[in-house]
């Protein structure tokens, strides 16, 4: 049978086979988190009160955050840890009218004896990490505690995360909650990536001796592990990622607090989203050309900590797997009803990677079976969170490759509303512009459904489920996309809050 097939036919077979071995490692580290996760529920052993609370530095580092910025000197401000030992930096890199807003707020704070201060830069020379590194150089603090500006701490933050500095940890990291989880669909489902991020992947990490992230805010650093780990550095954009890496393989720890939660709010847009998902994608390849070969060679690394801190770095590389697998997934189904071996081989082939990936479902369930006690609530949005994965998969290829490549691109924002629950509204705020991708999005979400309609109606029916959550991911990320630019009014103009000046600084 095999001499019947076109060389087109034989070549598309072989490169769907590549493709979805590529996948497997991915695959595989799912069903690891899971097996590897702490068998009671994940809470934090931060050491003794200390005799004497050491001085702490929080820095804010903000970039047009108008809606957002009261809030957040508001939760810092509250912080009940002693008054003499706190020095707050306001590192502000506005271009519109938030400097006015933060300078009326802080000298409101300052004259209630809060040691408060508001560095504001011209030039915005290395983003976020630059606006961190010059405040770094007149900090007086031991420690540093960063969080974006959307991003509310409680008030006890600094007295449950000092405590957690034995003599080797460099860093504490702590859990992200959500203010605006039920705002919408996109933001429950989002939610529950966030916390698998978190509660099994920093937990796991942290429990098995794996390389930690950090995530940029609502945690802690030790000066001396920080300036001995090379400090802030701005050629990538995942600043976070880097200094984590260079500080671990300083053989410095990461601490992970996962019952100490800073409630932050969710992109509420598919623009936002978008935003968001490109830059990380493209820092973390960055990321991954800067430190891929170190990790592989540190000598102190076990294998699986290797294993997985190369999938720290290259997780991002499965989008422009998965995007090439939606491409030919209509011409595989088709050969798939090729008879004889060619298409038992086929259906055999995909059936069983169907079935390997079912491990990010299980992924997803068991996080939120750790965190929540109405965790089958939460699961019914599930099947979306399953589908904007394999949609945004477009974008992430556009991140991938401009990662890959030596131009660095901007420091995108992600815009913040100050939505709570589902109040509040996004609408006329900032003006959306169409990602890159939205027209590629959009032709996908028509050719899967055109898939899965040959596939529903040649009874090709193992093929139905992806092939659906495909197209519902696509139309996601190219219609929804459209929509709520055209509902979202003109708002302010993106150019100035997005960080498309070339030397830009943001929160994330």
């Amino acid at each position: 049978m095999i001499e019947n097939l076109s060389p087109a036919e034989m070549a598309i077979i072989a490169i769907y086979s590549v493709l979805s071995v590529a996948t497997i490692p991915f695959a595989v580290h799912a069903y690891i988190m899971v097996a590897l996760r702490p068998r009671q529920r994940l809470t934090s052993d931060k050491g003794p009160v200390p005799d004497e609370w050491p001085t702490v530095t929080v820095q804010l580092p903000i970039y047009n955050e108008r809606y957002v910025v009261r809030g957040l000197l508001e939760a810092i401000c509250a912080f009940d840890y002693p008054a003499d030992r706190l020095e707050v930096q306001v590192l502000d890199d506005s271009t519109d009218d938030t400097r006015d807003i933060l300078s009326e707020l802080v000298e409101r704070y300052r004259s209630q004896g809060i040691d408060i201060v508001h560095l504001h830069r011209r030039e915005r020379t290395g983003y976020k990490a630059g606006a961190l590194k010059e405040g770094l150089e007149v900090a007086k603090g031991e420690f540093l505690a960063i969080f974006d500006a959307d991003f509310l701490p409680p008030p006890d933050f600094l007295r449950r995360t000092i405590p957690a500095f034995k003599d080797d940890v460099g860093a504490v990291q702590t859990r992200w909650g959500h203010l605006n989880r039920e705002y919408s669909p996109l933001t429950r489902v989002f939610a529950i990536a966030i916390d698998a991020a978190f509660v099994l992947e920093s937990g796991v990490r942290h429990a098995r001796g794996l390389l930690v992230p950090f995530n940029g805010t609502c945690g802690v650093w030790r000066k001396a592990a920080l300036i001995d780990a090379g400090g802030w550095d701005a050629d990538t954009l995942t600043e976070d990622i880097d200094l984590a890496v260079r500080a671990q393989l300083r053989h410095w720890r990461i601490e992970y607090l996962n019952d100490v939660v800073c409630e932050g709010e969710l992109p509420a847009t598919v623009a936002g989203i978008k935003t968001q998902q490109l830059r990380w994608a493209t820092g973390v390849i960055q990321n991954a050309r800067k430190h891929l070969k170190t990790v592989l060679r540190e000598p102190r690394m076990s294998l699986l900590a290797k294993y997985e801190g190369s999938l720290l770095l290259c997780n991002h590389i499965i989008f422009p797997i998965v995007f090439l697998m939606c491409v030919l997934a209509w011409p595989v189904a088709r050969l798939s009803e090729v008879p004889g071996p060619v298409g038992a081989f086929v259906s055999t082939w995909y059936t069983g990677w169907l079935v390997l990936w079912l491990g990010y479902p299980l992924y997803f369930l068991v996080a939120q079976k750790e965190t929540y006690e109405d965790w089958p609530r939460r699961l019914s949005s599930l099947p979306l969170l399953l589908a904007c994965l394999i949609g945004i998969s477009a974008l992430g290829t556009l991140g991938v490759a401009v990662g890959l490549s030596n131009r660095k691109g901007p420091f995108m924002r992600t815009p913040k509303y100050r939505l709570v629950g589902r109040e509040g509204t996004w609408r006329g705020r900032y003006r959306t512009r169409h990602a890159l991708t939205t027209g590629i999005e959009l032709f996908m979400a028509v050719y899967l459904a055109f898939s899965t309609w040959y596939a529903v109606s040649r009874g090709l029916l193992v093929w139905v489920p992806f092939l659906l959550l495909a197209t519902v991911g696509f139309a996601v990320f190219g219609g929804v996309s459209v929509a709520q630019a055209l509902a979202g009014g003109l708002g302010r103009d993106p150019s100035r809050d997005a960080g498309a000046a070339s030397n830009s600084g943001a929160t994330g």
